[in-house]
């Protein structure tokens, strides 16, 4: 089994998880840890780690300029 955590620091940790969340395979989790969102993925091969976390990067990019462009302070 090939492992992978990814940290990101953000302004509202909460909302981008809950965000994320949704597209979260079986092999994935996604928690907050202070103003920080912590997502392990777990995958069999290589390649399929490398890719779940490629998909995983775009789709928290998308969720931080959302969360950006729509939630105000």
């Amino acid at each position: 089994m090939r492992r992978a955590t990814v940290r990101t620091t953000h302004d509202r940790p909460g909302v981008v998880a809950a965000a994320l969340r949704p597209d979260n395979t079986a092999e994935m989790s996604t928690r907050v840890d202070g103003r920080t969102v912590v997502t392990t993925i777990e995958r069999d091969s290589t390649g399929g780690l490398r890719t779940t976390v490629d998909d995983y990067v775009t789709n928290l990019q998308v969720a931080q300029r959302v969360t950006d462009t729509t939630i105000q302070p």
